[in-house]
């Protein structure tokens, strides 16, 4: 069987990945791939985990496991997706992005240790994730949240390097959360495992939240009378009408944050684009571009 843990990341896609796929289970599921709700997994994998203290959990335990999620279903490939997989948002940045993740991804994979097991993650410029996820997290003062880290030291391919660490047969797929947009469909693909030939319904809905309505309907009667031949053709039309129609405030993200420079946020930029680029040049990493 294979297993999808899709991480999220927090202030990403917001779970509308996991709706667009729970919206089409049917589909999928006459492909062989089952997407339970999360309330059949996220408490019961943790806890799961937790139990197991990283040793690979025995027969019973997974046919246990795999009957409270799927029942008498039968599946050839598994989607789990839950933000708080890698770590949870007060934590998230403590001793660098989601420092504990390998770990905690090693012992969600022990459940069932013989699988073969994808990891799903969209990574976001740090300039606009932490802003954005210091306002999730509530509670914390921002000195408390930041812990003493400098948001020019932070490095998404650190994150990367402790999941491949603990969990080195595992396929790690990656994606700027900035392209999500323009790549949504391929994204769903690579989490999902659908067939090219499967099309899902509600797949817009991203950029229904991005674009004005009558942006979205130009660009859907203009894809019906000119089908993009391939993705990138796709991404190009979609990257048209978006610069004509799309929702500024929704595009346009502006945070203020304590002792933040401009200089630093120029320099996070810079950072996040070389970040990519390290993350680009690993020849075990997937990463999905627009």
């Amino acid at each position: 069987m294979q297993i999808v843990y899709h991480l999220g990341l927090h202030c990403t896609d917001e779970e509308r990945l996991l709706r667009c796929l729970l919206k089409n289970r049917a589909a999928l599921a006459d492909e062989g791939i089952a997407v339970p709700g999360p309330a059949r997994y996220r408490t019961l994998l943790r806890d799961t985990a937790k139990t197991l203290k990283g040793q690979p959990a025995g027969e019973e335990t997974q046919s246990l496991v795999l009957d409270e999620i799927i029942g008498n279903d039968v599946a050839r490939r598994l989607v789990f997706s839950w933000d708080n997989f890698p770590g949870y948002p007060q934590g998230a940045v403590r001793s660098g992005f989601y420092a504990s993740a390998g770990e905690r991804m090693r012992g969600f994979r022990q459940i069932f240790p013989e699988a073969e097991t994808e990891f799903h993650l969209a990574l976001r410029n740090p300039a606009t994730f932490i802003p954005a996820l210091y306002q999730k997290q509530g509670g914390l003062g921002f000195e408390a949240f930041m812990e003493g880290v400098d948001l020019t030291l932070l490095r998404w391919s650190d994150l990367v390097a402790g999941l491949r660490a603990a969990n080195p047969d595992v396929a790690i797929t990656l994606w700027c959360d900035e392209d999500t947009p323009l790549i949504w469909p391929e994204v769903l693909q690579a989490v999902s495992g659908h067939g090219p030939e499967t099309v899902l319904e509600d797949s817009d809905d991203l950029l229904g939240s991005l674009m004005s309505a009558d942006g979205m309907q130009r660009m859907t009667a203009y894809m019906e009378s000119h089908p993009p031949q391939n993705p990138a053709q796709r991404r190009r039309i979609v990257s048209a009408f978006l610069d004509k129609f799309a929702l500024r405030d929704r595009i346009d993200l502006e945070f203020e944050m304590p002792g933040w420079t401009e200089a630093m946020i120029a320099q996070a930029n810079a950072d996040y684009d070389m970040d990519m680029a390290r993350l680009l040049a690993m020849p075990d990493i997937r990463v999905i571009t627009a």
